[in-house]
């Protein structure tokens, strides 16, 4: 319903916790926001490996309540998934559970691997059969095959032959192993509670469980945990670390710490600079809730202007509603955004937006603002024009259907029919993180720059790479 860029997964893992599966339950929870389309847990008792999945959110999948007796044991790991190529069928759940030679083994995936079709062509070529149309089954394939003799070694083995964006957790009937990616593109962070090694793709998950945040793994950086505790290792060869900025402007949950800095400070410098970026004549200062909050608190406190609630969030819609008829196909957005009559009539109105992908979207905020009675309109958005599709886990639109890929500035002002229109600036942008505490770190803007720090297949046309 909302115009904006989705992210395909989040993971959690927890070693070592005579709760493992209920902790994995709560923190599953608060990755809800990274995929609502389905979710899974796979438990180890020591010797096996039990797994419940299902389409839906997390409290639709767990609800019955001997779900958990079906999954004991002491470690535990789960995933939320939002699909895009792959299909959303029960086949693609994860985590992905298989018994092979060594034993039994779970995987669970956020990000999205560049070289994933040609690696499983090759593989089918040779034998191997497919159950699902994820990409994270060919690193189970891959394990499968390895040479090598130890758990170890064949991931590293596997990954070794992978390109793209991956933050993993594998669980075995006696281990856990968590890997990040070498140019780091997804978060990924070790925790621990009551001496169980916990790890989780936002540090919101630890808050929840009450589990303590250690520290965030570092790219190209594997972890394994057993009965006699953890080791750390670095398998890959060290390349730019290059971390999804996108996490930091719309994906993160602001109360998250990702890539050395807090996502809610952040995305509030973000609407600092914006406001000294492009300042305006204005009374007021509103955000499309929810993501667009912070920025508009910077931006307001930056300008001198007043921060009001011109627009309500109705947060009993859902992320997809399905609308019955043609005549009233426009009211997507009206059922989850109601702007205020009383705050914005007769005013000079700033809002702040985290994004505009297609547009469709800003210029039904637009009209139902002027509906109200605004008496100007002035968007601002807290990250640059998304020019670029995405192929390191963002679920992106092609490139001729994003707008600022075809379309000046001016021109998606005019669209959007708002008086002005300013983005942050991409130097803006970085040197705003730059001094949250990421100082060394080179960002991945390639949605904004179209500068990929990891080459891929070239495409037969302007189309995203296909997701799984």
């Amino acid at each position: 319903m909302f115009d904006k860029l989705h992210e395909e997964c989040g993971v959690f893992g927890i070693f070592g916790h005579p709760e493992a599966a209920n902790l994995s339950y709560l923190g599953l929870y608060a990755l809800q926001h990274r995929g609502q389309e389905s979710c899974g847990i796979v438990a180890s008792d020591g010797y096996h490996l039990n797994a419940h999945l299902g389409m839906g959110l997390v409290s639709d999948v767990f609800k019955k309540d001997d779900v958990f007796d079906r999954l004991p044991g002491r470690s535990a790991i789960g995933h939320v998934r939002y699909s895009t190529a792959g299909g959303n069928d029960m086949k693609n759940c994860q985590p992905i559970m298989v018994d092979y030679s060594r034993g039994s083994i779970a995987i669970a995936h956020n990000g999205n691997l560049v070289n994933a079709q040609e690696l499983r062509n090759k593989l089918e070529a040779s034998g191997s059969i497919f159950s699902t149309t994820a990409d994270t089954e060919t690193i189970i394939h891959l394990i499968a095959r390895a040479q090598s003799d130890s758990l170890v070694d064949r991931i590293c083995e596997a990954l070794h032959s992978v390109k793209g964006a991956y933050s993993l957790v594998f669980l075995t009937e006696t281990r856990m192993v968590a890997v990040r990616d070498p140019n780091g593109f997804r978060p990924l962070s070790l925790g621990k509670l009551d001496g169980a090694y916990v790890v989780a793709s936002e540090s919101c998950a630890f808050d929840l469980i009450e589990a303590e945040f250690i520290r965030e793994l570092e790219p190209g950086e594997m972890i394994v945990i057993d009965k006699h505790g953890m080791n750390s290792f670095a398998p890959f060869k060290e390349v730019k670390n290059t971390p999804c900025i996108f996490e930091h402007i719309y994906f993160a949950r602001p109360d998250s710490r990702i890539f050395g800095s807090m996502v809610y400070t952040v995305r509030k410098e973000f609407g600092r600079q914006l406001a000294r970026e492009y300042p305006v004549e204005a009374d007021i200062v509103i955000a499309v809730p929810d993501s667009g909050v912070p920025a508009a608190m910077g931006y307001a406190e930056e300008a001198g202007l007043p921060l009001e609630l011109g627009l309500i969030r109705n947060h009993y819609v859902g992320r997809t509603f399905i609308e019955p008829q043609q005549s009233i196909r426009h009211f997507g957005v009206k059922l989850k955004l109601n702007p205020v009559r009383e705050i914005i009539e007769g005013k000079r109105v700033v809002v702040v937006d985290d994004s505009i992908v297609r547009g469709t979207t800003s210029r039904k905020i637009v009209k139902m603002i002027r509906n109200a009675g605004a008496k100007e309109i002035h968007v601002r958005i807290s990250s640059p024009p998304t020019s670029f599709p995405c192929f390191y886990g963002i679920d992106t639109p092609s490139r001729k259907e994003l707008i600022s890929a075809s379309h000046t500035i001016e021109e998606i002002n005019r669209y959007v029919t708002s008086d002005t229109l300013g983005y942050i600036s991409i130097e803006g942008m970085h040197e705003t993180i730059r001094k949250q505490g990421s100082e060394g770190i080179s960002f991945c803007d390639a949605c904004f720059s179209g500068n990929y720090p990891v080459k891929f297949p070239r495409l037969k046309s302007d189309d995203q790479l296909g997701l799984f």
